[in-house]
């Protein structure tokens, strides 16, 4: 006859509610008694399976402790834990010791949050009268002024806010793709398809690690990336592409005008179509291609020495004050 014992079964929602493992399924057949709450997201697959599972609605921490004292108990814990019937149960089991075992019958794979975003869009889009309201337009602004921010940590050092600020990148990358999946029309897409998109786009760069393709080094990397660019331009537009499709315009100019030059450079074009002249435009294009020779990139370089230049207004400013 088996010892009395309480067995506690975590699972996660974020995998289907039937893929549990193998000791999880020999816990539930071998124990005498199953018990689950009656909206459960694995009720189905037990019923499926021939396991009888006694349904509540709401545990008694005494009754499942007293029950495993009689005969080996299994209690199937919410997705979300069960936090507070657990701690009840390590209560009751301090001054009366019982055999009680936590098995975990599923795991969260790398990447299984991201499901749990797309909940709280979705919740968000249908329930908070803010996020209803927005569109891809007035979208844009906030994903500019995320993504500026994940640069000032990087360039700031800040790793440690570094995983907040990303965080905020992927939740406006998550927003567009609610709005996007809200259309009826053939430019409606989803999350999955955003990201199923940039993984075959990966995939197909990278012919390298997911080819047969032999590459020397870094150089032989990014010279295959371009040329498959190139083709990529080539098939949407269905003509000859030029190097400059896909050049946002709208991005700061300086690191603008060095992604022109990067272009340019690559077709072998004469320096001679620079724009030439005194005004303030040709000469901070000038500059940057002179960055871009020394190796530099002037929108960081700029973006460093106004830092230092805040720093030291900041600084003078309290000297004025004390």
């Amino acid at each position: 006859m088996a010892s009395p014992s309480l067995t506690l079964l975590a699972t996660t929602h974020r995998v289907a509610p039937g893929l549990l493992s193998w000791p999880a399924w020999e816990a539930l057949r071998s124990s005498a008694r199953v018990l689950v709450r009656n909206d459960h997201p694995l009720l189905p697959g037990l019923v499926d399976a021939g396991v009888h599972a006694e349904q509540v609605t709401d545990p008694d921490p005494r009754a499942l402790v007293e029950s495993a004292r009689r005969h080996p108990t299994l209690w199937i814990a919410d997705p979300d834990g069960d936090e507070r019937l657990m701690r009840e149960i390590g209560q009751l089991v301090v001054a009366d010791p019982l055999d009680v075992e936590v098995l975990h019958g599923s795991y969260d794979l790398p990447g299984a949050r991201l499901l749990d975003l797309v909940h709280v869009m979705d919740t968000l889009r249908r329930e908070c009268p803010w996020d209803a309201k927005q569109t891809h337009e007035s979208l844009v602004k906030y994903l500019l002024e995320e993504s500026y921010e994940v640069a000032d940590t990087v360039e700031e050092g800040d790793y440690g806010a570094l995983r907040e600020e990303l965080g905020d990148v992927l939740m406006q990358v998550a927003f567009h793709a609610v709005v996007a999946a809200e259309r009826t029309d053939e430019t409606a897409f989803t999350i999955d398809d955003v990201a199923a998109g940039i993984v075959d786009k990966l995939v197909r760069r990278h012919p390298h690690v997911f080819a047969d393709v032999t590459v020397s080094g870094a150089d032989e990397v990014n010279a295959n990336w371009e040329q498959i660019k190139a083709a990529e331009r080539s098939a949407k537009s269905g003509a000859a592409a030029s190097e400059f499709d896909g050049v946002p315009m709208g991005q700061p100019s300086l690191s603008l005008a060095a992604q022109l030059q990067r272009r340019a450079a690559r077709l072998d074009a004469p320096a001679d179509l620079d724009p030439a002249g005194e005004d303030f435009g040709s000469r901070l294009f000038a500059l940057v291609r002179e960055a871009q020779a020394a190796g530099v990139d002037a929108e960081a370089e700029l973006r460093a020495v106004s830092r230092v230049f805040r720093d030291r207004v900041r600084a003078w400013e309290q000297q004025q004050t004390s």
